[in-house]
C-alpha cells in the first residue's frame, strides 16, 4: 500500500469511528430523553387525573346541593298546595253551609238602611226585626237575592284563595 492509500484508509477509519461515536451518542441521548419524556408524560397524566377528580367531586357536590334545593322547593310547594286546597275546601264548605241556611230560612241576609229624613226616601223596614245593630233600621233581602250574593262572594273567595296560592308558588320558586 502506498502512503496515500494508508492515509485515506486511516482517514476513512477515523471518519467511520466518528460516525459510530456520533451515532452511539445520538442513540444514548435518544434513550435518555425518551425516558425523561415518558416520566414527564406520566407525571402530567397523574396531575391531570387529580384535577379531573377534583372537578368531578366539585360537580357532584354542586349537583347534590341543587338536588337538595329542588327537593326542598318541591316539598314546600306540596305543603303550600295542601294548605291552599284545604283553605279552598273550607271556604266552599262554609259557603255551602251558608247557602243551605239561607235556603231553609235559618239565616236571613239584611242590609242597613240609610236614614235620610231630609229626602223622605227611607225604605221601610220590616216591623220587629232583631239584629246586632240596635239603633239602625234594616231590611231583609229576598232569599233568591241572598243566594246570588253568596254565589258572588263564593267566586270572590275562590279567586282570592287562588291568587294567594299563585303568589305563594311564585315566592317559593323565586327563592
Amino acid at each position: 500500500m502506498t502512503p496515500v492509500q494508508k492515509l485515506i484508509g486511516l482517514g476513512l477509519a477515523i471518519l467511520l469511528a466518528l460516525a459510530i461515536g456520533f451515532g452511539g451518542a445520538w442513540q444514548v441521548q435518544d434513550w435518555r430523553l425518551g425516558k425523561k419524556m415518558a416520566e414527564r408524560i406520566a407525571e402530567q397524566g397523574v396531575h391531570h387525573q387529580k384535577e379531573l377528580d377534583a372537578i368531578t367531586g366539585e360537580a357532584w357536590l354542586q349537583q347534590s346541593a341543587e338536588l337538595d334545593k329542588r327537593l326542598a322547593t318541591e316539598q314546600q310547594l306540596a305543603t303550600l298546595d295542601q294548605l291552599h286546597t284545604k283553605e279552598l275546601s273550607d271556604a266552599q264548605r262554609n259557603q255551602a253551609r251558608l247557602r243551605d241556611q239561607l235556603a231553609t230560612a235559618d239565616v236571613r241576609l239584611s242590609v242597613l238602611l240609610a236614614e235620610d229624613p231630609a229626602s223622605g226616601c227611607d225604605v221601610p223596614s220590616a216591623r220587629g226585626t232583631v239584629g246586632v245593630v240596635h239603633a239602625a233600621r234594616r231590611a231583609q233581602l229576598d232569599p233568591a237575592h241572598s243566594q246570588r250574593i253568596i254565589s258572588i262572594t263564593d267566586d270572590g273567595d275562590q279567586g282570592l284563595i287562588a291568587l294567594r296560592a299563585c303568589q305563594a308558588y311564585v315566592r317559593a320558586v323565586a327563592q
